[in-house]
């Protein structure tokens, strides 16, 4: 069964779905395109774009039942909705800003609700596919060779943005469409900002580098942190870090379909607590991982999801000490019915430089 035929299922013969942002599009079709409107009923679908890509769209999407030239949004999409028989149209709150919406709703001679294909298109893409699955994995082991690869580069007097652009640079250079997001490769002191951005600062003797990094293949992105040191650790380095990677190691090893998020999470925050650290982790310990970097799921202490078979979450606890250092671990766990299986392989014991 193809994306856009579970769409139509969730619908009514008078009701469609109008999808309109990248992400989704592309997931429902296959197709990545900047412009785009795909429109799906109960009994068919039509892709709308305009002429930078309509000849790549005819030739790549074969899941819908047409693919035809956008030439005026507000003259064609009345036109096919009353073609079609619709009288409500179902949108995408989460991806449409609140101007998008009302021109839509303006344009369309038929009830507009945002919201409902936010909803069903969530759910579905929680749910990983053993395609989807293997996109990911490729994307990984990508990544997992940038890691490998960097070991042997990073050293005392090497900044923290040569170390990103070289990550960027391999991966790209062997095989990803783009990287995941903007690479974080912090040190030293930057570190204890979980989202730092590199800079022009060398890397010490003694630093930790945290390396937050991913690849993209045919859509699907990685995500992977590790935290080596260069020359050695203190005590308390020592400690941070084994802390953290019990807490990583305790909540993957709780992850299986029917556990909530919550408790996923709490399971590695409890030994940060429990080790004093409570205060120095802040974000949620995972997130959905698919054709966006960020999706559902939520590992966090506020989620209300409940972990189900196909999901692909990250694992990822941290410690920040402000001004002093932090250590973040993390790998991909793709959920089945009775545990789950690890995406990322690159090893996470202590690694000194």
């Amino acid at each position: 069964m193809n994306n856009i035929h579970g769409l139509k299922l969730q619908l009514k013969t008078d009701e469609a779905f109008l999808i309109v942002s990248p992400e989704n599009r592309r997931w429902l079709t296959g197709f990545a395109s900047s412009d785009g409107y795909l429109i799906i009923t109960k009994n068919e679908s039509v892709f709308l774009t305009d002429s930078r890509y309509i000849e790549a769209a005819q030739k790549e999407i074969t899941d819908c039942d047409s693919v035809e030239l956008l030439t005026s949004f507000s003259a064609q999409l009345p036109v096919y909705i009353e073609k079609l028989g619709i009288k409500t149209v179902f949108t995408e709150a989460e991806r449409l800003s609140v101007a998008e919406f009302a021109k839509i709703r303006k344009s369309l001679p038929c009830e507009c609700i945002a919201e409902k294909a936010d909803e069903e298109i969530n759910l579905l893409r929680r749910r990983k596919s053993e395609k989807e699955k293997q996109k990911i994995l490729a994307a990984q082991a990508i990544a997992e060779k940038a890691f490998d690869h960097i070991l042997g580069f990073i050293k005392e007097g090497v900044t923290e943005r040569e170390v990103a652009l070289t990550l960027d640079f391999f991966m790209l250079k062997n095989g990803a469409e783009c990287v995941s997001f903007e690479t974080i490769a912090v040190s030293g002191r930057n570190s204890s900002m979980p989202h730092g951005v590199p800079s022009d600062k060398k890397i010490g003797h003694g630093d930790f580098i945290t390396l937050d990094y991913g690849a993209v293949v045919d859509g699907y992105h990685s995500d992977m942190t590790r935290t080596v040191a260069v020359g050695e650790v203190s005590s308390k380095q020592a400690e941070i870090y084994e802390t953290v990677l019990a807490a990583q190691k305790k909540s993957l090893d709780c992850l299986c379909a029917g556990v909530s998020c919550k408790d996923a999470d709490a399971t590695a925050r409890d030994i940060i607590r429990n080790a004093g650290y409570g205060d120095f982790f802040g974000h949620g310990t995972g997130h959905g991982v698919g054709i966006e970097i960020h999706e559902e799921p939520r590992v966090s202490p506020k989620s209300r999801s409940i972990l189900s078979a196909g999901d692909v979450v990250t694992v990822e606890p941290g410690i920040y000490l402000p001004s002093e250092f932090g250590v973040r671990i993390e790998d991909m766990a793709f959920i089945t019915e009775n545990g789950y299986e690890n995406l990322t392989k690159s090893p996470k014991n202590l690694i000194i430089l």
